[in-house]
């Protein structure tokens, strides 16, 4: 894997990358935590694609990804995702579908060539997936799709909170 996977602790509105991903609830029409952050940070022209996207598909079924500028962002786009809300009796299809919102995401960065994009804390927060089982299904995914080429040079997991920041510097060195 030639590409550089890497923690920081910060906000991800901030980072001047090709794109950073969003963790987006279906509607795509906003919401709180990262998303509502983007959303004001973005501005009205993520919201104006978004209705869009809305008006063609319907939204964004779990799993899946889609992509809009980041209007006044320093990034250039952002790939919105839609995590799953957790429940245990099916956690195995919870990590399945979580793992989706990362290679989805970057499916979408490898189709339009970016090299650099970043991640929130996808479903760990109202959505309760558990923080330290989500970190692992992030790592191994993001690791997993890096196997295969393409142009992607960075990915960043950007954790708001200390918390997740040390939990993902934790997995990132014992799958090192």
């Amino acid at each position: 894997m030639s590409a550089t996977v890497k923690v920081i602790k910060g906000d991800i509105t901030q980072l001047d990358v090709d794109a950073i991903v969003n963790a987006a609830n279906a509607s795509l029409m906003g919401g709180g935590g990262v998303d509502g952050a983007i959303h004001r940070a973005g501005g009205p022209a993520i919201l104006e694609e978004c209705r869009a996207i809305r008006a063609r598909q319907g939204g964004c079924d779990t799993g899946k990804a889609v992509i809009t500028t980041a209007g006044n962002m320093p990034s250039t786009y952002v790939i919105h995702t839609v995590g799953p809300v957790w429940r245990e009796a099916v956690s195995l299809e919870m990590d399945r579908l979580l793992a989706n919102c990362y290679t989805n995401s970057l499916a979408i960065a490898k189709s339009k060539n970016l090299k650099r994009i970043a991640f929130p804390n996808i479903s760990t927060g109202v959505y309760h997936f558990p923080k330290t089982r989500a970190a692992k299904v992030a790592i191994e995914a993001v690791r997993q799709f890096l196997e295969t080429p393409s142009e992607i040079e960075e990915v960043i997991f950007v954790c708001f909170d200390e918390e997740n920041y040390d939990l993902y510097a934790e997995k990132l060195n014992e799958q090192a």
